[in-house]
């Protein structure tokens, strides 16, 4: 399965968060790792976007917007640190 970079989900992250996080920083809670949001490897071939640390492969974030509702798992995301 192919994944692409964070940046290709950055609308839907904006829509989430209320504001630009492809370069904030991510701490993943797997592994500890940190990098930008746009670093992360995300796969839209899941039923929802699934989105993994590069370091260690583990789940950072899952996504699935039903009715127009999006439900977010970030249990493998430690911090979410936009940028100053």
């Amino acid at each position: 399965m192919d994944s692409l970079d964070g940046n290709a989900i950055a609308g839907l992250l904006y829509d989430v968060y209320g504001q630009e996080v492809t370069t904030a920083t991510t701490i993943c809670a797997h592994c500890g790792a940190a990098r930008p949001a746009a670093e992360l490897r995300v796969y839209l071939q899941a039923p929802g976007v699934v989105v993994r640390c590069p370091s260690c492969d583990g789940v950072v974030l899952a996504l699935v917007t039903i009715h127009r509702v999006t439900c977010v798992d970030a249990r493998g995301l430690d911090a979410l640190e936009p940028e100053q």
